[in-house]
């Protein structure tokens, strides 16, 4: 029945795409429909225990399409029908018909089929297949991206996406090509014993590495997220980065593995996590800071994978299933909060039409339904209890801690992933203060943040059922501990029958315990405010007679202290014009972080290429005496060679 449900999922979305150009209502509703089936088909899978798995009688490239649905993949399969989902009823007012006329029709069915071939990604099971899944769903996030292209950064965020993602397309192309090689077909399915493979992981993981945003891989991830529709920086965020995940954890599962790829794994997910992190704290761009902030969410990730890895060639350590089970699940953690959170980046653009932080201020008053899911959010991104991304990090810590008692290799590689895990996790925290504070505290500092207004019913209605599935994973976490453990199991099968009590019912009690007395000490407060009748009154004003909206804390002056800890990876660029005279009329500082590995990097590298490029260009004029010329010196220098080699 899974099979059929997930069959039916794709074929619903196909059509979703064709009828998204011309009749709304009809797309959204085979939309929906998609996204249910295609839950229904993973909840199948967890209910049963049992594998999908499915040939055609018809041919596609000389191999018959094979279809294979799994715990793992099925994990993977209910992210992309919820968030899908979710991004699609919020598309409906966010990126409405009247006000994007040109671009809507195309964004629905863009959007269709993003979400189809990412389905087909997370359960084809034929290399050639696989990859022509895979380039599907890089076109679409190209044209998603793009759905505003006068705008000259959106083009080139769009051509720096599609830059990276066939970047990331010829490793995996290696990969599927040397893997079907050595193995007879392209057919893909367990090869554990089959030693010769494991070479092959650390193309799968510069492939797959790429589109997961991995540091320094993640180059085309901040300008995407921040210059995409909103709804469409969601499921990039939420979603498409974790195809790259699904790649690396199937892949790793699947084939041998070399001795090294525990402690690499390891290795990159602590630095993706700090230094991702880092770079988000720095950002006074509301939405670039949740990019940056999703390259910290995948370094958590990777961090439990790794994890899983080392246990699993260190003789199948119990802890390894609660790292991996913790990666599983911040999985889907991630894809709840970032998702909400990239919603609410979208209704404050939508109402203000910015998003710089330092423009904002006050918003609360104006916009209170999306200020408290944005505060949601971002409390579950920082880690705290009571909602899920605490519970998910929590597994993760566990897993390391018990990696670190047993006193063993992997304690080495574990014992610095827990110290930087947690040095993450505070400066996740300081992160969202500082962009909770700028965006809805204080007092509006522009007329935009001063005129903003709430969103619509379309758009508030999927941030609220996001807000629902942060606090209710935080808070009845042992209810997708079968789901957990069916994706441990199908990632490793010695550990399908492995008998590890689950952690998460002791902690969901004491998750709602701790909301209870939060919410019980709220509405203490809240009654003692109102019933003492407090009036309002100016602050301190620090020696001013007039305090005005320019005097409260920028974003970069909140950040400025911490983030001068990275100034050596940060690199700041500032722009200084010193007050002079006796009453100077203006003073300015201004300061940018760029994208160190992009700007400084790889941008200068290829600049130098392509002048070699056109150097070497001028060669090919078309004089056919230059070209006998090339010829003659070029046969010379291959009998000068052999003369050489001859000699004794």
């Amino acid at each position: 029945m899974s099979g059929q449900l997930l069959v039916a999922a794709i074929i619903s979305l196909g059509l979703a795409v064709v009828a998204g150009v011309w009749w709304p209502r009809v797309w959204l509703g085979l939309t929906l429909a998609g996204a249910v089936a295609a839950l229904g088909a993973a909840v199948g899978v967890f209910a049963t225990g049992a594998e999908w798995e499915w040939k055609s009688a018809i041919l596609l490239g000389g191999d018959a399409v094979h279809m294979r649905l799994d715990g793992l993949s099925a994990l993977f399969v209910v992210l992309t029908a919820v968030v899908g989902a979710a991004g699609a009823v919020y598309a409906r007012e966010y990126w409405s018909d009247a006000r994007y006329p040109a671009s809507a029709p195309r964004g629905r069915a863009w959007w269709s089929g993003l979400v189809a071939s990412m389905l087909l990604v997370v359960s084809v099971s034929n290399g050639l297949h696989f990859l022509m899944a895979w380039e599907a769903f890089a076109i679409c996030g190209y044209f998603l991206i793009t759905l505003d292209p006068k705008r000259p950064a959106v083009r080139a965020a769009g051509w720096l996406y599609l830059a990276a993602s066939h970047a990331g397309t010829v490793c995996l192309f290696g990969f599927f090509a040397l893997l079907a090689a050595k193995t007879g077909g392209w057919e893909l399915g367990p090869r554990r014993d089959d030693a010769a493979l494991a070479p092959l992981f650390w193309l799968a993981l510069a492939g797959f590495g790429v589109k997961a945003g991995i540091f320094p891989l993640h180059i085309w991830l901040p300008a995407a997220h921040a210059n995409a529709p909103s709804h469409v920086s969601a499921i990039l965020s939420g979603v498409a980065l974790k195809m790259g995940v699904y790649g690396i954890v199937r892949f790793s599962g699947w084939l041998p593995v070399p001795a090294a790829a525990g402690w690499v794994v390891t290795g990159l997910g602590a630095a993706t996590a700090l230094l991702g992190i880092a770079f988000a704290l720095a950002q006074s761009d509301y939405k670039r800071l949740l990019a940056y902030c999703s390259v910290e969410n995948i370094g958590i990730i990777l961090l439990g994978l790794g994890g899983a890895l080392l246990a699993r060639t260190h003789g199948d350590a119990a802890w390894g299933r609660l790292a991996l089970a913790g990666a599983m699940l911040h999985v889907w953690n991630h894809g709840a909060f970032k998702a909400l959170l990239f919603f609410g980046a979208g209704s404050v653009l939508h109402a203000t039409g910015t998003r710089e932080m330092s423009r904002l201020g006050g918003l609360w008053r104006e916009m209170p339904w999306t200020a408290g899911v944005f505060a949601l959010g971002a409390v579950a991104v920082a880690g705290l209890p009571p909602l899920n991304g605490f519970v998910s990090e929590w597994l993760i810590y566990l897993g390391l801690f018990d990696a670190v008692a047993g006193k063993q290799a992997p304690a080495w590689a574990a014992m610095p992933a827990v110290i930087l895990l947690a040095l993450a996790g505070a400066l996740a925290l300081a992160t969202f203060v500082k962009a909770g504070s700028m965006m809805f505290l204080g007092a509006a500092r522009t007329k935009p943040a001063a005129l903003a207004h709430e969103c619509g019913g379309w758009m508030r209605g999927p941030m609220l059922a996001l807000a629902g599935i942060c606090l209710a994973l935080g808070l009845a976490p042992i209810v997708v501990w079968p789901a957990l453990a069916s994706a441990a199991g199908a990632w490793h099968p010695a550990w399908a029958g492995a008998k590890l009590e689950a952690p998460l019912a002791t902690l969901g009690w004491v998750q709602l315990g701790l909301a209870g007395l939060i919410g019980a000490a709220a509405t203490l407060l809240w009654r003692k405010v109102r019933t003492n009748h407090l009036g309002r009154g100016p602050t301190w004003d620090c020696g001013y007679a007039a305090p005005t909206a320019r005097m409260q804390y920028t974003s970069g002056s909140f950040a400025g202290l911490a983030a001068g800890w990275f100034s050596w990876i940060l690199r700041p660029m500032r722009t200084l014009r010193r007050p002079r005279g006796y009453f100077p009329a203006a003073a300015i500082r201004l300061e940018r972080v760029p994208d160190v590995m992009l700007e400084q990097l790889i941008l200068p590298v290829g600049v130098r290429v392509m002048q070699v490029s056109s150097a070497v260009r001028r060669l090919q004029h078309g004089r056919l005496s230059a070209y006998i010329l090339y010829v003659v010196a070029g046969l010379a220098a291959l009998g000068l060679l052999v003369l050489l080699e001859s000699m004794p």
